[in-house]
């Protein structure tokens, strides 16, 4: 079951279950995903059995939806100070070829040669897949923003002028409610576009936090349940309505070195993110960029990730912000 948030002609906001490609069937009652969460929290009932005591007869044009920019992302928050946009990195084993070359450069490097980058990635095999109820290898992990840096499905993606290059992620995110005692819930899974700078990443890993501050795109449709553990999707950049650069991404953990658990002990393990009513946004991470790829996308190239698990395509273009000037403080 898949689901969708977006704007009503008139301005009220509705969820709706995806019928079809065409179509989505709008609920009755509660008009937010966060909300439909709290109810299923309280209820101590599945998020899918919510749901589908809220469907009704009435139907609403998808496309319509779409072309008119009234989609919204799948999980927000009414506060978006109040939603933890977060990340982890190096989890995924990408195309065989791929993972044979790391694994083969892994063997011929002695260890204190390897790069940090290289010896997290190893940590990840070897301690990334613990038994259930074990705790396994700490990721790498890294801070977004809050709730007010997700862009809309079909929005632009704006990036601060000082950055040296927007560049696409696709991934699939986590979201999540915390519970009123502070226990985390997962309401679903939908794609992502993680949105970073790869050219400040590349210049020293140290600046890693520094490519990661900026805008990011989840949706547009949330997947209830578990995630397929492999998952086969495509990426692709539009310059001008033709596409520039496409490739292939795989994920679900069948493909990566962690486990979706391991992953999200070690970002709940933390009380701050823990805080009742909270949501999280978490991306699990990529094999597959662009950048590698030496393209360079420029303003107004449409970045989109799609897989079948998770319907529509997600679509945003890139925008660059004008420049702001030197951050000054003034004293009090």
């Amino acid at each position: 079951m898949n689901l969708i948030q977006y704007v009503e002609g008139g301005g009220a906001r509705r969820v709706a279950i995806v019928e079809s490609p065409d179509t989505v069937r709008p609920l009755a009652g509660e008009a937010t995903v966060y909300g439909l969460a709290g109810e299923a929290i309280e209820a101590a009932a599945g998020l899918a059995k919510i749901v589908a005591a809220k469907v009704g007869d009435e139907r609403a044009d998808y496309g319509a939806i779409v072309e008119d920019g009234r989609l919204l992302a799948p999980l927000d928050h009414p506060d978006p100070a109040h939603a933890t946009v977060t990340g982890t990195g190096l989890t995924h084993l990408g195309s065989a070829a791929t993972r044979d070359s790391m694994h083969q450069k892994a063997e011929a490097e002695a260890g204190e040669n390897l790069t940090d980058s290289m010896k997290m990635f190893r940590m990840g095999l070897e301690g990334g897949r613990p038994a259930a109820g074990a705790e396994g290898v700490q990721p790498e992990w890294f801070y977004k923003g809050d709730g007010a840096i997700v862009a809309a499905p079909e929005g632009p993606l704006l990036s601060p002028a000082f950055a040296l290059d927007g560049g696409e992620e696709p991934e699939i995110a986590g979201l999540y409610v915390v519970g009123p005692d502070g226990t985390p819930f997962r309401v679903g899974f939908a794609l992502g576009n993680e949105f970073s700078d790869h050219v400040t990443e590349r210049q020293n890993y140290l600046f890693l936090a520094h490519s990661k501050l900026r805008m990011c795109a989840v949706g547009p449709e949330l997947r209830l349940g578990a995630l397929p553990g492999h998952i086969e999707g495509t990426s692709r950049i539009r310059h001008g309505g033709q596409v520039i650069w496409e490739k292939p991404f795989l994920s679900g953990e069948d493909n990566m070195s962690h486990t979706i658990a391991n992953l999200e002990h070690h970002h709940f393990k933390y009380g701050l993110f823990r805080r009742p009513g909270d949501v999280h946004i978490h991306f699990f991470g990529t094999a597959t960029l662009s950048f590698a790829d030496g393209i360079v996308a420029a303003a107004g190239d449409t970045f989109e990730i799609e897989a079948a698990p998770f319907g529509r395509p997600l679509r945003n273009t890139l925008e660059v912000a004008a420049a702001g000037g030197l951050a000054a403080v003034k004293q009090l």
